[in-house]
């Protein structure tokens, strides 16, 4: 236990990351993580999802997780209910899109945009862009022009192989957009710009109280920066094994790695004995 403020003793909503904390690498959703989450079901507590994915990356995870609650897409910016519908959104200005992408192409960081269900990028062939295609099975739209895109923009994700420059950009950017958006990384390789309120502190309020739900009674679990607002929010907040130092510290607990089925272990230790 890390954090100053004590864990509440009593948890009737789990929110969680997807990548890096539900699942390993390969993306499976593995045995005991199935059986955690229907622990979780049988003792009433409810699980929610929260993710830098747009909805339709999430929507494989929702059936085998037995999730009828809504989701948070795009970092929060999106929120949706398990059939796709839209009940709330939060769109960088066009003004600060343009920003963000101008400066991220001059640092050579390729920009990717997404708006409500689309996700554009410059060009379909790139390494990156064919990875991501095939880990959230969603198709990109090609838009050269960028600029001609900047209307009701929910995310930009700038995508780097050097994890020093996005460590600086997440820095940099972070304070130029200050007041106009939230900058963080959600993994070595990718940074997310969204508006101030897309953020998943944000997220998580807004779930508990679409279920009547204290946020004192939430526990979250995640691994990266992106996760930090909700760790800071949370009834007993959860970093995974494999979570950087700087993110572990706003956790009441660290569990073990998502590679050693931390996401199930946590349920286990740190949840369900507070249902």
């Amino acid at each position: 236990m890390t954090a100053k403020r004590p864990p509440s003793d009593r948890i009737r909503l789990v929110v969680s990351d997807i990548d890096g904390t539900l699942v390993p690498q390969d993306k499976r959703v593995t045995p005991d993580v199935l059986a955690a989450a229907r622990a979780l079901r049988e003792a009433g507590i409810a699980l929610c999802l929260v993710s830098s994915r747009g909805p339709v990356g999430m929507q494989p995870f929702l059936g085998p997780l037995g999730i009828d609650r809504p989701i948070a897409a795009l970092n929060g910016g999106l929120i949706c209910t398990p059939d796709g519908k839209i009940m709330s959104r939060h769109s960088l200005t066009p003004e600060t899109t343009r920003e963000a992408v101008e400066e991220l192409l001059s640092r050579d960081v390729d920009p990717w945009l997404f708006i409500d269900y689309e996700w554009l990028v410059r060009d379909a062939s790139t390494p990156q862009v064919r990875h991501e295609a095939a880990v959230v099975k969603t198709v990109p739209v090609v838009a050269p022009d960028l600029s001609r895109h900047y209307e009701g923009v929910g995310k930009i994700m700038g995508v780097s192989t050097d994890a020093a420059q996005l460590r600086t950009v997440e820095r940099e950017l972070g304070v130029q957009l200050a007041g106009r958006a939230n900058v963080h990384r959600s993994s070595e390789w990718l940074v997310d710009v969204t508006h101030p309120l897309a953020n998943k502190g944000h997220a998580a309020r807004e779930l508990a109280a679409l279920m009547g739900i204290d946020i004192h009674e939430v526990a979250c679990i995640g691994d990266m920066n992106n996760d930090i607002p909700m760790l800071d929010v949370a009834g007993v907040a959860i970093a995974m094994g494999n979570a950087p130092a700087d993110v572990q510290k706003h956790a009441h607990f660290v569990t073990d790695a998502n590679t050693h089925d931390g996401w199930a272990r946590a349920m286990e230790r740190f949840v369900l004995p507070r249902a």
